[in-house]
């Protein structure tokens, strides 16, 4: 590619990062411009609600790279928020009013928090979890509060209450913590973990609103129970940035829609991590994943595309949380499960939690247990996947299972 080929990375998360380093190690020789609305360098999220938080990482260790590597690669960082895409001229507009063109366009926009539809949302002393910034005001706000409660309990709230040093309430709406994400088994552990770490969990109840004058003072249950509350963490959820995209005129569904390349509608326009809804073949549906291994695979694929070697994006899902000394490592992706079987002794905090649809394995959770994720990994590799009647006959032995099949 000669020089005069420009790409464009709107957003410099883990996606966007990844776009830029991989289209140079890729050889890509023309103009990489990566533009975010956040000052300085890229930086990595997940230690933001686990070591950052609790004042284990500091904020050099943050950063995906320093800022010699960006002149180095000849990347240039751009901070502004971009206004406006022109796909007819091939340009963005920023809202200082300058203006980028581009050949190649990657969407790497990302999500924001959900809000909290409540009365008193709004109170000083109700705090999110996404940026560096959000991670600075907790810890500090964590300081001087004496009765702090999180409301959602998915990886993030679970993972905030894990680090923030001290019992805090966790409220979940659904009937098990990770619901979205996990097995009954799996919620089931981590909902006695939190509780044995001294937090209190509350399922099934929802938040009606939050209540105080000069800063937040209780939370409001569904059932009538009002919670002292001086600091609340709001942790239910994020939604796709794709106010561009729709502006645009690009198709938006859960995220902005891409094919199995990560293409838009628009040849010149890619969606990746975070806003990005992507045909997938582990799901066997259009879906919008939240894990850095996807932003960081998607980013490389479609690098890839850029510089001429063009395949499906087809790597295999995998997630991970550590929470008080425990790490949970997710293979797969878990639609529709119809038969779980669990691996090892929970009592012990090391088992794994297979899944299969249809006979066939889907998802495997590994509960400190890394050797099962890694096998479980490989083994979603397979053609055809490892059917039930298999891996009994193995008697669950992930590791030896694997090297059987592939001696």
């Amino acid at each position: 590619m000669g020089a005069q080929n420009t790409v464009l990375v709107v957003g410099s998360g883990q996606s966007g990062f990844q776009a830029v380093a991989s289209l140079r190690t890729l050889g890509f020789d023309g103009r990489v411009v990566l533009i975010g609305d956040e000052p300085g360098v890229p930086y990595q999220r997940p230690p933001l609600s686990k070591a950052y938080l609790a004042g284990t990482a500091g904020l050099q260790q943050l950063h995906l790279r320093d800022e010699d590597f960006y002149a180095e690669k000849d990347i240039e960082l751009v901070a502004g928020r971009v206004a406006e895409i022109d796909r007819a001229a091939s340009k963005v507009r920023l809202e200082d009013g300058t203006e980028q063109g581009y050949d190649h366009l990657i969407l790497a926009t990302g999500a924001r928090n959900r809000t909290l539809p409540v009365p008193g949302a709004d109170l000083p002393g109700v705090l999110t979890l996404r940026t560096r910034d959000d991670a600075d005001r907790l810890r500090e706000s964590l300081a001087g509060a004496e009765n702090v409660v999180v409301i959602g309990g998915g990886f993030i709230g679970l993972e905030f209450a894990a680090h923030a040093g001290r019992p805090v309430t966790i409220i979940e709406a659904q009937d098990r913590l990770l619901n979205r994400v996990a097995t009954p088994e799996i919620s089931a552990y981590f909902a006695e973990l939190h509780r044995n770490a001294g937090h209190t969990v509350l399922l099934g109840q929802g938040v009606t609103a939050l209540h105080g004058d000069e800063r937040v003072r209780e939370v409001e249950l569904s059932d009538g129970t009002r919670l002292p509350a001086d600091l609340v963490v709001v942790a239910v959820g994020v939604v796709p940035e794709t106010a561009l995209a729709e502006a645009a005129g690009l198709s938006v569904d859960n995220g902005v829609v891409v094919d199995a390349h990560l293409r838009t509608a628009d040849p010149k326009i890619f969606a990746i991590g975070d806003c990005a809804n992507f045909p997938c073949m582990w799901a066997d549906a259009l879906i919008r994943l939240e894990s850095v291994q996807n932003a960081v695979d998607q980013a490389r694929s479609v690098a890839s595309t850029i510089t001429g070697t063009t395949a499906p994006y087809e790597s295999v899902p995998w997630f991970w949380t550590d929470q008080s000394g425990t790490k949970l490592q997710i293979a797969g992706i878990l639609a529709n499960p119809d038969r779980t079987v669990v691996v090892g002794e929970p009592a012990t905090g090391k088992f794994s939690v297979l899944s299969f649809r249809d006979d066939v394995l889907i998802a495997v959770e590994s509960v400190n247990r890394p050797a099962d994720h890694i096998a479980a990994r490989r083994l979603l590799t397979a053609d055809p996947w490892p059917p039930y009647a298999e891996l009994e006959n193995s008697a669950f032995d992930l590791k030896a299972y694997l090297k059987a099949r592939v001696a």
